[in-house]
């Protein structure tokens, strides 16, 4: 048995909340064992909360909207251009080091090449997020990557009109030991956002974002 956080929409500051929640975890990498895990965490959480719809979001989710939601499916428009790239890759190549970064080369490249390259391990300690002409300060946390996701989540407007059916997200690839981002906790703001009218406002711009999502 394990722990994992649940991520539940909230309509009111700060539009999230993080329940842990304990269930049989499957060991091995093999997507027949996380698809078990998914299985096993929905129906823990689903005896807690059994009026709250749950959605995972993780390429291993066995719901079609659930993996085009994962970060390494998701689409982020790239600023003064007309390309795409993936959200994952995006995140990965913004990142700014002591002694290197950004590396917008990732920006082209598939997002499991993009989140093991090299340069992020071998570039110092990690200072900031440059996206654009846009810089990011590591504070508050998650503060890049809730941005980034929720701004493209909002641009798809099929995707974000269906994943307003979910009260609920995980993310089974997510360990909270290792990483501090999860997709899971970005789409479940951005649904919280989204019901208390607040989206549309919130990814005007950063400092909008800031003031709405860390009352900052």
């Amino acid at each position: 048995m394990v722990m994992r956080p649940v991520y539940i929409a909230l309509e009111k500051f700060p539009y999230f909340e993080r329940v842990e929640v304990n269930f049989k975890f499957y060991q091995g990498r093999s997507d027949e064992q996380k698809v078990l895990s998914i299985r096993s965490l929905h129906a823990a959480f689903s005896n807690l909360y059994p009026d709250k719809s749950v959605l995972e979001i993780s390429t291993k989710s066995e719901n079609l909207l659930g993996r085009k939601l994962s970060a390494f499916n998701l689409p982020v428009k790239i600023p003064n251009s007309d390309k795409f790239a993936l959200l994952e890759s995006v995140y990965q190549g913004s990142k700014v080091f002591e002694n290197g970064g950004p590396f917008a080369d990732l920006f082209d490249k598939p997002a499991r090449y993009a989140k093991v390259n090299g340069r992020l391990r071998t570039s110092g300690a990690l200072i900031a997020f440059q996206f654009g002409e846009e810089k990011f300060s590591l504070e508050p946390k998650n503060f890049f990557y809730n941005w980034l996701y929720i701004t493209a989540l909002a641009a798809q407007t099929e995707l974000a009109a269906e994943v307003l059916n979910y009260d609920a997200f995980t993310d089974i690839v997510f360990n909270p030991v290792k990483s501090i981002s999860t997709q899971a906790n970005s789409a479940a703001i951005f649904v919280g956002l989204s019901r208390a009218g607040f989206i549309d406002s919130a990814v005007e711009s950063k400092e909008n974002f800031l003031k709405i999502v860390y009352c900052l």
